[in-house]
């Protein structure tokens, strides 16, 4: 497969309707998917390209994007790692899912057909949306509420949190907010916590 520098290919953008456009291939020009989730991407193709090759792949650089997966030239889903691409000959398009999306996922991406010469392919740009923190994650963070400092100058929390491994949690004052802080009994401050 070889594939030309941008600059060489015919790439037409459609902003109106949210397709590149690319002669015989089309596909959205972003697509948003949740981190820890999954997204799908449904490129077109015009008739003629059923039995070609299809991929997607990864980088800004035409010439040198990563492919990440590739068809079999069949409807036979392909899936490597995370991604899967499936070939609809019927519909004239073919489908790549990403799955347990992260941050790091998010980039330009290339719907393309392999073929002699000059492959066929658009740019899609993938944008993760940042998961919202969920109950159980913050239930397992300890959360400090009421505490004093012993007679050490170490503050102790109250109601018995602990650190990771049932020790309890010590904690002293921060001394930049020292300054503003009661020298006993009970008090809200930023704390300095071992670990």
């Amino acid at each position: 497969m070889w594939l030309p520098q941008l600059h060489l290919m015919r790439v037409i953008s459609a902003k109106s309707q949210g397709y590149s456009i690319a002669t015989d291939i089309s596909g959205p020009m972003t697509v948003n998917g949740p981190e820890r989730g999954s997204l799908m991407v449904q490129c077109v193709y015009n008739s003629g390209w059923e039995t070609y090759l299809k991929w997607w792949c990864r980088g800004a650089t035409w010439y040198s994007c990563k492919i990440l997966v590739k068809t079999t030239g069949s409807e036979q889903e392909v899936k490597r790692d995370r991604v899967s691409i499936k070939d609809n000959q019927k519909n004239h398009t073919f489908t790549v899912t990403m799955e347990d999306l992260m941050q790091t996922d998010a980039d330009t991406y290339w719907c393309g057909i392999e073929r002699t010469g000059t492959d066929l392919g658009v740019t899609v740009q993938v944008i993760i949306d940042p998961a919202p923190v969920t109950p159980e994650e913050t239930s397992n963070s300890p959360t400090l509420t009421g505490h004093h400092l012993d007679k050490s100058g170490w503050d102790v929390p109250r109601a018995g949190t602990a650190a990771p491994g049932g020790r309890p949690l010590l904690c002293r004052p921060d001394p930049a907010a020292d300054q503003n802080l009661p020298t006993k009994g009970y008090h809200e401050a930023l704390l300095l916590c071992p670990g």
